[in-house]
C-alpha cells in the first residue's frame, strides 16, 4: 500500500477487503507517522523553551540587577549602612579629610558689642566658638615666561652663552609638563574627553585651547614614560602567577582593521595593556614566553589554551617548568545564573554551593598561606557535591539547554577551575583583572574608540600605568609627577609598586 493511502479514511466495507499484509502495513505506516510527529512535536517542544531562555536571558541583562553578588538581608544591611553613615557623619572635615590644607579666618566685630546687664563695652575674651566648611580654589591657568639669562665673555668678547633651560616633557611645545600631566591624567584616569576638558579651560576664561594640539602632547607623555612601562611588563612577567583577559577596541582610523583588541597582563601589584588588531593566541604566547609564569588565570577562551600549550612546548626543550591553566569560577557561576531561570530548582542547587565556597574565600582574605589553604581545603567538597549533581542533571535536561551548557563548561573546565584550591596565590576568579580593563572600555564607550596606532599605544601606556596605581592604592597624579622629575634626573624610575614601597620606608 502507498503511503498516500494512509492518509485516506477507509471505510469498515474497505476495510474488510484488504489482505492480512496490507493492514499490517496500515498499522505500520500509522506507527510511523506518530513516531515523525511525536519527534517534530519534541523539537518544537525544545526549540520553545530554548526560545523561552534566550528571551528571559535578554530580558536579565537589559533589566535585571548588574552585579552578580547573592542578595543579602536587606534590613541588616540598611542598620549596617546606617551606622556606618552616622560614625562617619559624627567626624569634624579635619578628621574626614586629613590631607587637605587648612585656612584660618579671624571673624572679629568692628565695634566691640554693649552688655545686655549693664550696658558697658564688652572685650574680646580670647576664647572662640570654631567651625568648619569645605571650600575649593578653582583651577587656574598661568602664562610662564622664562627669561634665561646670556653671559658674555669681558676679556675677548669672543663668545656669548645662553642659560639652559629647565628639562620638558615636550620641548619647544606651547604646554608646560603641569599641562601635559593634567590632560592625560583628566583623560586617562578620570576619563574626560580632551574636547571636554578644552570646554572646561574655556569656562575658565582659557578659550580657543585646541584639542589637537592637547591630545599630541599626551603622546609625547607616554613616549616620555615609556620605561616605566617597560618596567611594567618585567615586574609582570617574574610573576608565578599571572591573570590576563581581552575585550574588542574599534581602531577608528589609521589601519586597514578597525576591530582591534585591548590585551590586559596583571598581578595583585602591577598592569599591563597591549592593543593589537587580532584575538590570536599569538599575543599571549609572546607574553608568556619569556616569562616565570606558571599559573595562568583567565576564562576558557582557546588562544590562552593554545598559549599555554604553545609555551609548554617551549619548556619542554629547555626542561623548565610547565604553565598548568586555572580558570575564573565567576566564569562558571554566571552560566549557572543565567540557567536559573527556566531551571530554577535545579541552578539554585549550584548557586547555593557557590554561595558558600565564596563565603570561604571571603573568610580567606588576608591570611596566612596555611591558613588560606586550610580554609580553601573546605571548597572540596562542594565542587565533588557540584559534580556528581551535575552528572545527574546532564542525563535528564536538554543537551542544548542552557542548564546543560552550564553544566558541560563546569564538567569540562573542573580541574582549571579547582586549581586554586591548593596554591594559595591564585585567585578564585579573574574579577580582579577584569575590573582593571573597566576603564580602558569606558573610555572606549566615552570616544568611540581609537583614531590612530599611535593613540593606541599612548592608551595602553598610560592605562597601565594608572590601573597600576590603583591596584596598589597610589594616587596616579602624585605618582606621575614624581616619576617625571625621576625621568628628567635621569634617575630609574620606579613602578607604582616600587614607588609605594619607596613612600612606606620613608614613613618609618
Amino acid at each position: 500500500m502507498k503511503a498516500e493511502d494512509l492518509l485516506k479514511d477507509l471505510t469498515s466495507e474497505q476495510l474488510k477487503t484488504l489482505s492480512r499484509q496490507e493492514l499490517i502495513d496500515i498499522v505500520l505506516g500509522e506507527q510511523n507517522i506518530r513516531k515523525q510527529l511525536e519527534k517534530q512535536l519534541d523539537q518544537a517542544h525544545e526549540e520553545k523553551i530554548l526560545l523561552e531562555e534566550k528571551y528571559v536571558l535578554i530580558k536579565s541583562k537589559i533589566f535585571g540587577r548588574s552585579s552578580e553578588k547573592a542578595p543579602t538581608n536587606k534590613s541588616s544591611e540598611k542598620t549596617k549602612n546606617k551606622k556606618k553613615k552616622r560614625e562617619n557623619f559624627s567626624k569634624s572635615l579635619t578628621d574626614r579629610y586629613p590631607n587637605v590644607d587648612i585656612k584660618e579666618e579671624e571673624i572679629l566685630l568692628e565695634t566691640p558689642p554693649t552688655c545686655s546687664c549693664c550696658q558697658s563695652p564688652m572685650q574680646d575674651s580670647g576664647l572662640t566658638e570654631d567651625s568648619e566648611y569645605l571650600t575649593v580654589i578653582p583651577k587656574k591657568f598661568l602664562i610662564v615666561r622664562q627669561k634665561k639669562h646670556k653671559y658674555r665673555c669681558g676679556s675677548c668678547h669672543g663668545d656669548i652663552q645662553t642659560t639652559p633651560g629647565m628639562p620638558r616633557l615636550a620641548p619647544g611645545s606651547s604646554y608646560g609638563d603641569e599641562v601635559i600631566l593634567d590632560v592625560a591624567l583628566s583623560k586617562y584616569c578620570d576619563l574626560i574627553p580632551v574636547e571636554r576638558y578644552a570646554m572646561m579651560a574655556a569656562r575658565q576664561g582659557l578659550k580657543g585651547l585646541p584639542s589637537n594640539s592637547l591630545i599630541n602632547v599626551t603622546h609625547f607623555l607616554a613616549d616620555f614614560i615609556t620605561p616605566a612601562y617597560q618596567k611594567l611588563l618585567l615586574e609582570i612577567r617574574s610573576s608565578e602567577v599571572i591573570q590576563a583577559d581581552e575585550t574588542p577596541h574599534r581602531m577608528l582610523e589609521g589601519d586597514e582593521k578597525s576591530n582591534w583588541y585591548l590585551w590586559g597582563f596583571s598581578t595583585l601589584k602591577a598592569c599591563y595593556f597591549e592593543f593589537h588588531d587580532t584575538r590570536s593566541g599569538d599575543v599571549a604566547i609572546n607574553f608568556l614566553k619569556d616569562s616565570s609564569c606558571i599559573y595562568l588565570l583567565s576564562d576558557v577562551f582557546s588562544g590562552y589554551s593554545r598559549a599555554v600549550s604553545e609555551t609548554n612546548k617551549l619548556r619542554l626543550e629547555e626542561s623548565k617548568k610547565l604553565i598548568v591553566s586555572a580558570y575564573c569560577n565567576a566564569h562558571a557561576r554566571r552560566k549557572f545564573d543565567e540557567a536559573k531561570h527556566p531551571f530554577a530548582n535545579q541552578a539554585q542547587f549550584y548557586l547555593d554551593k557557590y554561595e558558600e565556597i565564596y563565603k570561604l574565600n571571603s573568610e580567606a582574605k588576608d591570611k596566612r598561606t596555611e591558613e588560606v589553604l586550610k580554609i580553601r581545603s573546605q571548597m572540596t567538597k562542594y565542587f565533588e557535591s557540584m559534580k556528581e549533581q551535575s552528572e545527574k542533571d546532564l542525563r535528564v535536561v536538554s543537551s542544548k539547554s542552557s542548564l546543560a551548557r552550564a553544566i558541560n563548561y563546569f564538567l569540562n573546565n573542573f580541574d582549571g577551575l579547582t586549581v586554586f584550591i591548593k596554591i594559595a596565590s591564585i585567585p578564585i576568579d579573574n574579577n580582579s583583572q577584569e575590573r582593571l580593563l573597566r576603564n580602558p572600555v569606558i573610555g572606549r564607550k566615552t570616544w568611540y574608540g581609537t583614531h590612530s596606532i599611535k593613540g593606541a599605544k599612548t592608551a595602553a601606556v598610560i592605562f597601565s600605568l594608572v590601573e597600576s596605581c590603583k591596584l596598589n592604592k597610589v594616587n596616579p597624579r602624585e605618582y606621575f609627577k614624581e616619576l617625571v622629575e625621576q625621568i628628567h634626573q635621569k634617575s630609574d624610575p620606579l613602578t607604582p609598586w616600587e614607588y609605594l614601597q619607596k613612600k612606606k620606608s620613608a614613613n618609618k
